[in-house]
């Protein structure tokens, strides 16, 4: 059976992030993830951890200072400024004893350069992963709600992964995005199954709780399992209504 992760970057939004962590631990998570921690009290964070027992799994590099930045490591001529998120994103997330980092790309799908700098800076990540003891990892996104992302595919993910030539770097296999880009989810996690480091799960197409649409979940969950994976599975869905409200998902995977 799956362990499943709530991601905070779309679940309990109201609350700060230690609240939002005791929420998870309250309705029985097993984890917690998220995205942009940065204004939040370090101390704060690593004491609400430390309460629940539940491990961070990860958070993602900054979006950047501009409007319509997502991301800078794929950004040619900012490499400054990516280098010092992926610094940033490792301090804290080392000061809270989160697992991974995620290095977002950035809009820079088709530029000149893109993708020497995005493999650039991820040799940079992980030099500062390997020091830290944990993993640094790049999520293939869908051009439908992040138009002009660099990193889109798995297949892509997997080459970038072979260039870099680093152990520390693994694909973010997020479901959602890769149903709408590309389908055939549990063939491609299949073949990719050894560079995986995390899972995330939404509805597709409503990003909305994993309960409906075109993706069944309660088979491909355990699918996956059968494979070997034994990692968590991220919630990283926006609630139809309030987080609590749409929580039957969750006992009903875990009695399937």
């Amino acid at each position: 059976m799956p362990r499943f992760s709530a991601n905070l970057g779309f679940l309990w939004t109201g609350m700060s992030l230690p609240d939002a962590i005791r929420s998870a631990h309250r309705v029985g998570f097993s984890a917690v993830e998220c995205h942009w921690p940065y204004d939040e009290d370090v101390g704060a964070v690593r004491d609400a951890l430390a309460e629940t027992g539940l491990p961070m799994l990860g958070i993602n590099t900054r979006k950047g200072p501009d409007a319509g930045d997502f991301g800078l490591a794929a950004m040619p001529g900012r490499e400054a400024e990516a280098r010092a998120a992926i610094d940033e994103a490792f301090a804290y997330g080392a000061a809270i004893g989160a697992s991974a980092v995620h290095v977002m790309a950035g809009k820079s799908l088709g530029a000149d350069g893109a993708a020497e700098a995005f493999e650039a800076n991820l040799h940079h990540a992980c030099e500062l992963a390997a020091g830290h003891g944990m993993t640094v990892l790049i999520e293939p996104l869908n051009h439908r709600d992040a138009p002009g992302y660099f990193l889109v595919g798995i297949e892509n993910a997997a080459a970038i992964i072979a260039r870099v030539g680093r152990p520390e770097l693994k694909i973010m296999f997020d479901c959602y995005h890769t149903q709408i880009t590309q389908g055939d989810l549990l063939r491609r996690f299949e073949a990719h199954r050894a560079l995986i480091g995390h899972v995330q799960i939404a509805a597709v197409p409503s990003r909305a709780e994993p309960d409906e649409g075109e993706i069944a979940y309660d088979w491909l969950l355990p699918a996956i399992d059968a494979l070997g994976y034994d990692g968590f599975v991220g919630a990283e869905y926006r609630p139809r209504a309030g987080t609590d409200e749409g929580l039957g998902w969750l006992a009903g995977m875990r009695s399937a």
